[in-house]
């Protein structure tokens, strides 16, 4: 089984659904429940008790746990200086600290089924400094320490931990930004092509899979950064 947060909506439904399509059996965490393809257990990602919860449920349906797709998360587009303090503590508390109790809770079940992957979600914007995102990129830049850093402390046990760092993908966080915004960044890619979530889903897919056995702690920009 492959567990993917953020699956009611966005990246995280176009990867869950494409997964499936492709034969693999998809759980989906969500804070919001809607009609899907795949089972869905409510869940907050940044409240670890709730993370827990879903862990065992999943954990009671008796399936082995081979990949896990952390990819709940949030935004807000604004200057630092007027970001207010929830703003900032909600996007904190959910990308980051969201990730951090995904990979709590099920990396202990992708160890009990023999190893895995485990794949996390940052943002072209830490590597391209975008103004504007300030708080945003800290929290994905969280992320990708993280990441790096998990991925030695499991990797003797059979678990692999890369992040994907998406541009400008058209999904709900990007709805609101200008069609000029989102041009000014894609330009500024390795390959200046805005990606659907299609492709990040097949890269996702190539990280699941053990034939990418020699990525862990890697840090992969769609687009290239």
């Amino acid at each position: 089984m492959i567990v993917v947060t953020g699956a009611s909506r966005g990246l995280g439904r176009a990867i869950a659904e494409r997964l499936v399509e492709r034969g693999h059996d998809v759980t989906g965490l969500a804070r919001q429940m809607s009609e899907a393809q795949f089972p869905l257990i409510p869940c907050n990602v940044g409240d670890q008790l709730d993370v827990m919860a879903a862990r065992r449920r999943i954990a009671a349906m008796g399936k082995p746990v081979t990949g896990v797709v952390a990819c709940a998360g949030v935004a807000s587009m604004n200057l630092a200086l007027t970001t207010p303090g929830s703003t900032v503590q909600h996007i904190i508390q959910t990308n980051l600290i969201g990730t951090i109790f995904t990979c709590q809770a099920f990396a202990p079940l992708v160890i009990r089924a023999g190893g895995g992957a485990i794949v996390t979600f940052s943002t072209i914007a830490v590597a391209l400094g975008l103004k504007g995102e300030s708080v945003y990129a800290a929290s994905k830049a969280g992320v990708e320490a993280f990441t790096r850093i998990f991925a030695r402390e499991v990797s003797a046990h059979g678990v692999r931990v890369n992040c994907i760092a998406p541009g400008p993908i058209p999904t709900d966080l990007t709805r609101g930004v200008s069609a000029d915004s989102i041009a000014d960044v894609v330009t500024r890619q390795v390959i200046q092509v805005q990606f659907t979530p299609g492709a990040v889903s097949d890269l996702v897919e190539l990280l699941l899979d053990p034939r990418a056995s020699s990525l862990a702690g890697v840090v992969l920009p769609v687009g290239g950064a």
